[in-house]
């Protein structure tokens, strides 16, 4: 067999951290970034963040053996228990209170597993409180089960609520528990006795802190669903991580993994008591260029330069960009859409044949797909918040990426009693306030800010009032035909039927009694070309012009004063009046969009929509023009 080419090696590993760890590539491409090294430390133990930013990653890489120098317990509820502990419920508490005693209770449980398995890993005799914890467990082994939490976390439950015995604990019968009146209280006692119990067994077994245990929770947008119990299940989680500082100490910690919608969706009155705790994960594009390269590197050669690898495998440049620019440009900043994108860029070339090298067309192709996965995969990862996201959509596709706020609300208007009759519970988000917010929110717009687009990050800044120019994120601009800022048709040779119609040719050559006249062909050329300087000289002047918008028209401008200055000398001849239609086609055009999107720099007369039509119109004129005719009146 062949030895496989540089391209055919080249890998950046899976989408999700579980499998990319199974891989082997997780842990030799792992960035140690500032916020893993302040999980690690125990700094932050609450981390942020969005769908892909690498929390499983960091979650993951934690419970690998070795990195932590005491032991670590994985919990990742699934939705095959997801209804069982969002309807928990215990009388006599509010649901915040009662989740917190749930997920205090599984904590327990984890720990005493813990305790119990290292203790068989020291010498000497047993603790009387280890053997009381190995008792207890093997009394309530039927009920306890196996340690993933999905596992039987019904019957779980069921101990917190009154099954579970306590006669390790001296506890004989549910006699004791005759002057607790509620459920609720009961619960309380039956966890106070047994988180004691372990409390004693970290004390007596003297790990502490060399051998800490660290719980990690992860993935609980499996069991989450925009209601009030999931939110009472992710404030009991919260509640039940900071009790654990105070009633362990140093021998247990907890590190939890929260998507950024689901944790700023909450609101509780001990909410600010966890803003030291908090740490979101945020991703330069150096960063994210410095990842890619990691992973560059675990697949093809550990010696591998960022030279050789943005140059010597990718091209070095795309459309005029430099490569990782272009390509961290049109992604979310957060490692699953790089890894996603290189991966297709990749594929891509090894299916056009190009095994040394990937070409600038194969990521070209690759960009159009992979933008049309983002824009689908957005709907996913907001399915359950914002359930009508994918229903404004339509009101970006095939216009500019740069809409103002004006112009917007004017798309607004026109759907949103649709939306409201669709989605009646969100009628107050379907507001021309509240779908901008969402937008701007999930990385769909950005906004201006200064000389700059901000799209949504850390720190999450909302939208402003006053803020009324918001930029299409370039991840998803292919899928939505929204490449251009004006999105205005270019201006090509193709004369539009509508001008066309309006319009009656002349002789190419002819005399007249009284003057030598130059052939009309050129008089049509100069003609425009007046129009062409006249026109960037107001684009130049129009002070209110957004400068995306200056760029755009001005580029089209120059290529149509580049054909009339070339025309005269073409071969084949080319049809003069042809070219004057077309550029007179998309004056018209770009007038139009400018005006109706509110993108005109302008009022009036002095707005260059007004200036383009007027240009347009003389051009029509002076190509339908009789003998004599200046075409300007």
């Amino acid at each position: 067999m062949s030895e496989l080419s540089v391209v055919e090696r080249l890998y950046f590993g899976r989408d999700d951290a579980e499998r990319d760890f199974a891989d082997g590539l997780l842990r030799a491409g792992f960035k140690e970034t500032a916020a893993y090294n302040a999980v690690v430390s125990g700094r932050k133990m609450l981390v942020i963040g969005r769908k892909g930013v690498g929390k499983s990653a960091i979650c993951v890489r934690l419970a690998l053996a070795g990195v932590h120098p005491g032991g670590t317990a994985l919990i990742t509820p699934d939705d095959t228990a997801g209804e069982e502990i969002r309807q928990f419920e215990l009388t006599g508490l509010t649901g915040d209170h009662a989740k917190s005693l749930m997920w205090r209770y599984v904590f327990a449980l984890r720990a005493a597993k813990y305790l119990v398995r290292h203790a068989a890993e020291h010498s000497g005799r047993t603790p009387a409180s280890i053997k009381t914890l190995r008792s207890f467990l093997k009394a309530n082994q039927e009920l306890i089960g196996e340690d993933r939490t999905s596992n039987g976390f019904g019957q779980w439950l069921q101990g917190l609520s009154g099954s579970l015995s306590l006669e390790a604990f001296g506890v004989k019968a549910a006699a004791d528990f005759t002057q607790t009146p509620t459920e609720g209280a009961r619960a309380a006692h039956r966890l106070k006795i047994l988180e004691d119990g372990v409390r004693l067994g970290f004390v007596e077994l003297g790990c502490a802190p060399a051998h800490t245990l660290l719980l990690l929770v992860d993935q609980l947008e499996q069991v989450w669903s925009a209601d009030l119990e999931s939110n009472s299940l992710i404030i009991g989680l919260l509640l039940a991580a900071r009790h654990i500082g105070s009633q362990y100490g140093n021998a247990l910690k907890c590190a939890l993994f929260l998507r950024s919608d689901i944790y700023d969706s909450l609101s509780f009155g001990e909410g600010d008591k966890f803003r030291s705790d908090e740490l979101r994960i945020d991703w330069t594009e150096s960063d994210l260029a410095d990842l890619a390269l990691r992973r560059a590197k675990a697949s093809v050669d550990p010696g591998l330069t960022a030279r050789q690898l943005w140059g010597g495998i990718f091209p070095r440049t795309v459309q005029g960009r430099h490569t990782p620019s272009y390509l961290l440009s049109r992604t979310l900043p957060r490692p699953r859409d790089v890894i996603q994108y290189l991966n297709e860029c990749q594929s891509t070339a090894i299916g056009n044949g190009h095994h040394d090298l990937i070409h600038e067309s194969d990521i070209l192709v690759a960009t159009r797909r992979f933008s049309e996965w983002k824009l689908k995969d957005l709907v996913q990862e907001y399915l359950i918040a914002h359930p009508f996201l994918e229903r404004l959509f339509p009101l970006f596709q095939n216009t500019g990426y740069l809409v103002t706020r004006a112009a917007l609300r004017g798309r607004v208007e026109l759907t949103r009693d649709t939306l409201r009759r669709e989605f009646p519970a969100y009628a107050e988000a379907l507001t021309l306030d509240g779908i901008v917010r969402t937008l701007y929110e999930v990385g769909f717009l950005g906004v201006r800010r200064g000389n700059g687009i901000v799209y949504a990050g850390v720190p999450l800044l909302p939208v402003q009032p006053h803020e009324d120019e918001f930029h299409l994120h370039p991840c998803f601009r292919e899928a939505l035909g929204a490449t251009s800022a004006a999105g205005i048709a270019t201006y090509d040779r193709v004369v539009v039927d509508s001008i066309q119609a309006q319009t009656v040719s002349g002789n190419v050559d002819f005399t007249v009694r009284g003057a030598t006249r130059v052939s009309r062909g050129y008089v049509l050329l100069e003609r425009l070309q007046r129009a062409c300087r006249a026109i960037l000289d107001q684009t130049a002047r129009s002070d209110g012009l957004p400068d995306e918008i200056r760029t755009e028209i001005a580029t089209e401008v120059r290529r149509i004063l580049d054909d009339t200055e070339r025309a005269p000398h073409a071969e084949p001849p080319v049809a003069e009046d042809r070219i004057v239609l077309a550029a007179a086609s998309y004056f018209n055009t770009a007038a139009d969009r400018l005006r109706r999107d509110g993108l005109d720099g302008g009022d009036g007369p002095d707005g260059l929509s007004s200036h383009l039509r007027e240009q347009s119109t003389r051009l029509v004129r002076a190509v339908g023009g009789g003998v004599g005719s200046s075409g300007e009146s």
